[in-house]
C-alpha cells in the first residue's frame, strides 16, 4: 500500500499478462529494487517470495481480524509512517497487555541475520512472525486458542480465499476455504515484511549512484561515524547499518550482540535480561541485537526499552560510556556492567561534531516505505487524543 515500488512491480506483472487470479497459473516472482551489484536477502526455500504472497501479506498486516480478539493488526505496533516502527517507548498487545521493549523498524528487516532484540537462535522470518501472533506473556497478536476465530473471519470475508488461491496455487489450485491457514497466513506475512527494502536514502544515492550530493556537514558526520574515536561502526556497520546482517547466499559468523550500559546489572535483572534469558549464558546478560539504522531518524524513541527519546540523547548516552541512573525506578550505574561492549567506552565530542553526526544520520532516511499524503489512514494511524509520550517510562 505504501512502497511505491510494490506498485511498479504490480502495474509491470500485469501489463505482461502473467497474473490471472483464480486461474491456476504458476506465480509472479518477486522483482527486488537493490542498487546495482547488491545481493537480495535470503529467501527460505519453501516461501519463495511472490507478487501474489506479497499482495496478501500486505493486507492481513493491516488488518485487526488477524488478532485474536479483532483488536489490533501488525501495523498497530508497526505504523509505516514511523518507518515501521512505533513512536511508544514499548508497545501495548491486543488485550491491553504492555510490552517489556520497543518495537522495532522493519526497514530491511529481511536482512537481519538474527530476529527480535535478544534472540541469539532466531534465524527466520518466518519463525519470528510465530512470536507475536501466539506469545502469551504478554499477549501481542493473541492467536493462542483463538486460531479457529481468525480463520473463520477470514474465510467469511469477500477477498480473502481469493487471495489466498492466488498466492498459493501450487497446492491450493481451485478456491478451497482450506487454503486459509495459519502457516500460509504466516507466509504471506513474512512474504509482505521481506518485501520492505529500502535503498534510496541520500546516503544510497551518494554512496552507490554516485551522486554528488553530500554536504559538508553530513560528509563531517560520515567520518565521525566511521572513526575510531567514535567506534559506530563496529555496531552498526555494513550496507545495513547494523552487524546482524546477511544477504542471498551469505551468512555470518559475526554473533552481533552487545550490552551498552544501559542498565546496571541488578537493575537489568529485574526486569529485561537479553539473550541470557535464551541463553544461560552469564557473558549473555544485558545483551541485545544492535537493530538497523536506516530511517533511525523516524524510529524514535531509542534503545531496546524506549527510553532514550531523542538521536541527540543517544549520542550523549554514547560518549557517556553508559548511563548512570542515580535515582528512579531503575537505580544503579550501567557503566560498570561486567558485560559492558568494550566499543561503549566513551568520547568526547562537541556540539558542532554532535549536529555533523546527526546530519549523517538523517541521510539514512528512505521515504519510499512511507504513506504518501494522498492515501488513506491505515489501523496504524495514532489513536485520537494519543501522544507519543504517552506509553513512555
Amino acid at each position: 500500500m505504501f512502497a511505491h515500488k510494490l506498485w511498479i512491480v504490480r502495474w509491470l506483472a500485469i501489463a505482461v499478462g502473467i497474473v490471472c487470479a483464480g486461474c491456476g497459473q504458476k506465480s509472479t516472482p518477486w522483482a527486488w529494487q537493490l542498487p546495482p551489484g547488491f545481493s537480495p536477502p535470503p529467501v527460505p526455500v519453501d516461501n519463495p517470495m511472490t507478487v501474489e504472497k506479497v499482495t496478501l501479506g500486505e493486507k492481513l498486516f493491516f488488518d485487526t481480524r488477524v488478532s485474536g480478539n479483532n483488536q489490533q493488526a501488525c501495523a498497530s505496533c508497526h505504523h509505516p509512517q514511523f518507518a515501521f516502527a512505533e513512536p511508544f517507548a514499548t508497545s501495548t498487545g491486543s488485550t491491553g497487555e504492555r510490552h517489556f521493549r520497543n518495537a522495532l523498524s522493519l526497514t530491511n528487516v529481511a536482512y537481519n541475520a538474527t530476529f527480535t532484540w535478544a534472540h541469539p537462535n532466531l534465524t527466520s522470518l518466518e519463525r519470528q512472525i510465530i512470536i507475536p501472533l501466539y506469545n502469551e506473556k504478554p499477549v501481542e497478536m493473541g492467536l493462542t486458542h483463538n486460531e479457529h476465530r481468525v480463520i473463520q473471519r477470514l474465510t467469511e470475508d469477500t477477498a480473502y480465499p481469493q487471495l489466498f488461491a492466488t498466492a498459493f496455487p501450487q497446492t491450493f489450485p481451485q478456491l478451497n476455504k482450506d487454503v486459509i491457514t495459519v502457516d500460509n497466513i504466516v507466509k504471506a506475512l513474512a512474504s509482505y515484511v521481506r518485501s520492505l527494502t529500502a535503498f534510496d536514502s541520500k546516503f544510497d544515492r551518494y554512496a552507490y549512484y554516485g551522486e554528488d550530493i553530500f554536504t559538508e556537514q553530513e560528509i563531517r558526520g560520515l567520518n565521525l561515524f566511521m572513526s575510531e574515536r567514535l567506534e559506530c561502526k563496529h555496531c552498526h556497520g555494513g550496507f545495513n547499518f547494523s552487524q546482524s546482517t546477511v544477504h542471498e547466499g551469505g551468512s555470518t559468523t559475526v554473533r552481533g550482540f552487545h550490552n551498552t550500559g544501559l542498565y546496571a546489572e541488578q537493575t537489568a535483572l529485574e526486569f529485561d535480561r537479553g539473550a541470557f534469558d535464551v541463553t544461560g549464558d552469564e557473558m549473555d546478560k544485558g545483551l541485545f541485537r544492535p537493530p538497523t539504522l536506516r530511517n533511525i531518524a523516524l524510529t524514535a524513541p531509542y534503545m531496546h526499552d524506549g527510553s532514550i527519546e531523542t538521536l541527540a540523547e543517544v549520542i550523549d548516552f554514547y560518549a557517556a560510556g553508559g548511563r548512570n541512573t542515580p535515582t528512579g525506578n531503575f537505580p544503579g550505574d550501567g557503566r560498570q556492567h561486567r558485560n559492558k561492549s568494550l566499543f561503549v567506552h566513551g568520547f568526547g565530542i562537541s556540539a558542532d561534531e554532535k549536529n555533523d553526526l546527526i546530519a549523517f544520520l538523517n541521510t539514512l532516511t528512505d521515504r519510499s516505505l512511507l504513506p504518501s499524503q494522498s492515501e488513506p489512514k491505515s489501523e496504524s494511524t495514532l489513536p485520537a487524543g494519543e501522544s507519543p509520550a504517552d506509553n513512555r517510562r
